[in-house]
């Protein structure tokens, strides 16, 4: 090609916004809110192994994008939820964003449940500087300014959890999770406060995910003869897990399983008798008292089934739509790009069904932590809780290094 035959070409690409030219920028600007519609990804599995927790993340996003069409949307503009189902596999995620971001020109991404799925998507996400809503709660030790992070990292689960077990149970700990990144490294900072206070691991083992007979795991735990089952199974494991240690006869009462992933979903699949007198670390239960919860679990309920429950992932699912639409508030319509509303979330606040909550500048957000303990009905009632929201510190247990908003620091 000549160049100004290549020149001219530019021009032209430039002047209709062709990917990769200079229109681009004003062409996705435009795309982002046009035809009173802004559009959103919905990237949660409706198939595959974590189907039963995320289509309730699903399920909570589309009701409060329904909520907030319903009451005018977002500078009378409404919300356009683009749906894809990435059936629980990573590389999936990946693919399915992908589209989201570059075929549906969606200004947000809210998605995802394991860090696998979330770190596939991370590259997309932040080769495009698009924003990527993650409300589950997770290991830490990332610090990336393309995702908006609603549930707890480590000190906000574990900083109270752990010496409180020690406390009432003992120190002596046994170590059961799925074999990937957030169990281990959740293990690894309950190892840390444990040597801090004077506890120990007496056995630490990971079984893959969808794992279901845990006959030699209960056979370990009679000989090893601990104090507290700190468990980070997820999903169909946990439920088997928990199935088969009521089956064996152990009384919670003097050897109590403490999760940080067991919620309202897990309880209602393994029968509440298993999971009576058993411990959760969370930051909202569906029992929490307050009125913003009892309009959203009635909402919920309303719109799924009275059978149904709401969960502390559920719950981020929820709430951060609704971060999303008080950030895109504080902007002119024109102005509605993924790092204008990055921009515009960090400091707010919202009243979410567990309490006011706030968007770090790191990106986390400040919840409020609880211990509940699981009774019969398959609820939870609250043992320990915090008195004020405690701030995300995604490296908490990690020294000299921090996220911040400048990102990632080495001190």
């Amino acid at each position: 090609m000549k160049r100004r035959d290549f020149l001219k070409g530019v021009a032209v690409a430039g002047a209709a916004g062709v990917v990769g030219f200079p229109g681009i920028w004003t062409q996705r600007k435009a795309a982002w809110a046009a035809n009173g519609e802004i559009p959103v990804g919905i990237l949660f599995s409706l198939t595959g192994a974590v189907a039963v927790v995320e289509r309730t993340l699903h399920d909570a996003a589309l009701m409060a994008i329904e909520e907030i069409n319903d009451n005018g949307g977002i500078h009378g503009m409404r919300l356009r939820p683009f749906i894809e189902d990435p059936a629980s596999d990573p590389a999936t995620y990946a693919d399915r964003a992908r589209r989201l971001v570059l075929r549906d020109n969606c200004v947000s991404v809210f998605g995802s449940y394991t860090s696998a799925s979330r770190q596939a998507v991370l590259p997309v996400v932040e080769g495009r500087d698009n924003l990527y809503w993650y409300p589950t709660l997770y290991e830490g030790r990332e610090c990336s300014r393309n995702v908006m992070y609603g549930g707890a990292v480590p000190n906000q689960q574990q900083q109270e959890f752990v010496p409180w077990l020690v406390e009432n149970f003992g120190g002596r700990f046994y170590l059961i999770g799925n074999n990937y990144v957030y169990p281990r490294e959740e293990n690894n900072v309950c190892k840390m406060i444990l040597d801090q206070i004077g506890g120990e691991a007496v056995h630490e083992e990971y079984v893959p995910m969808g794992h279901s007979d845990f006959s030699s795991v209960i056979n370990r735990i009679r000989q090893t003869n601990p104090d507290v089952i700190f468990c980070t199974l997820v999903g169909d494991s946990d439920v088997a897990f928990q199935r088969q240690f009521h089956a064996a006869g152990f009384d919670p009462e003097q050897l109590p399983v403490a999760s940080l992933t067991r919620s309202e979903v897990e309880v209602k699949a393994m029968g509440g008798a298993a999971a009576a007198g058993h411990f959760s670390s969370a930051p909202y239960f569906m029992a929490h008292a307050s009125p913003e919860n009892a309009r959203f679990v009635e909402a919920y309920q309303r719109k799924y089934g009275s059978d149904q429950v709401t969960h502390f992932v559920s719950e981020a699912a929820y709430f951060q739509v609704y971060q999303f639409k008080a950030a895109v508030e504080q902007l002119d319509p024109s102005d509605i790009t993924p790092t204008n509303i990055r921009a515009a979330a960090v400091g707010q606040t919202l009243m979410a069904p567990q309490g006011e909550i706030l968007i770090d500048e790191n990106l986390h957000t400040h919840l409020w932590p609880k211990v509940a303990q699981w009774d019969r009905s398959g609820q939870a009632k609250v043992v320990l809780e915090s008195q004020e929201r405690i701030a995300p510190e995604p490296y908490w247990a990690y020294e000299g290094q921090r996220c911040t908003g400048e990102g990632l620091v080495t001190l």
